[in-house]
């Protein structure tokens, strides 16, 4: 997911650079092309001055301790949710409204991050015991998933075999755009009665698979490649020494991808169980 909340932050965004290599960008003018031949290169007066690195930077350890703080918020509130089904759709929406928000911020936001894991929690807590009373068992199969897609993908970073790389991405942000319009005209299928199945258009068979699952199996590789770039990005944080504070930053975004590789889990497999 090329999360806004990490774009706004240079040190946060893209691969990691070298000091030399974020000098230079830095103080290269922005209406200098310098292509090879065409344009000249704009002489530097002075020597380029070193990146400082915080003098309280983020460490791994501190946004480790982050997104756990965050993780027992989700657990705590959504254990509410699961007493209290109703709570459901109020967590969805202000879930919604906050993410935007904590997205767009250029610098994170303590109360609002701590408000978007309280209000997924609602909203989590509602959906899991609703799908828990249908289908037995569910919600800890799903849990399973999650835990066991999110600790490949961080092997598989730690490991180097798996990077981001620009084509790649361009390629995930096209799909994750058609996945949302795709969501968005379901949900609006389901509101106004097109489809009166469970999971609208999703329910629908092609050559005897739900579209939901070949939808849902598409959404839990977008949500990894997804993690693979919240890895990286709390990578470049931790390299380039940024503020602690950005490790809220970090932690959100591992937080809005956790949520939704969940969902799509439990989605999936609410559709596999509906149609035993």
């Amino acid at each position: 997911m090329n999360n806004p909340a990490f774009n706004n932050n240079p040190a946060l965004n893209g691969k990691t650079l070298t000091a030399e290599e974020l000098n230079r960008i830095y103080n290269q003018p922005s209406a200098t092309l310098n292509r090879p031949g065409v344009d000249q290169a704009a002489p530097q007066t002075a020597p380029a001055a070193p990146i400082e690195r915080s003098s309280d930077p983020m460490t791994y350890e501190d946004t480790i301790a982050k997104t756990a703080g965050l993780f027992v918020i989700v657990l705590a509130l959504g254990a509410v949710g699961w007493m209290f089904p109703a709570l459901m759709w109020p967590g969805a929406i202000a879930g919604l409204v906050l993410g935007l928000v904590n997205s767009f911020k250029k610098e994170p936001s303590v109360p609002l991050i701590v408000g978007y894991a309280a209000a997924q929690g609602l909203f989590l807590g509602g959906i899991s015991m609703t799908f828990e009373g249908m289908w037995p068992g569910i919600v800890m199969q799903a849990v399973v998933g999650t835990l066991s897609v999110f600790a490949v993908v961080l092997l598989l970073f730690r490991s180097g075999k798996v990077r981001t790389s620009p084509k790649m991405t361009k390629i995930v942000l096209v799909a994750m755009l058609g996945y949302l319009v795709f969501s968005l005209a379901n949900f609006v299928m389901m509101l106004t009665g097109v489809t009166d199945s469970m999971f609208g258009a999703r329910d629908i068979t092609v050559m005897g698979i739900p579209l939901g699952v070949i939808i849902g199996l598409l959404a839990v590789f977008l949500a990894s490649y997804s993690l693979v770039m919240d890895f990286e990005f709390v990578q470049n944080g931790v390299k380039n020494g940024v503020p602690r504070k950005y490790g809220w930053t970090a932690a959100f975004g591992l937080m809005v991808t956790l949520i939704w590789l969940y969902v799509e889990i439990l989605r999936i497999l609410a559709i596999l169980r509906g149609n035993d």
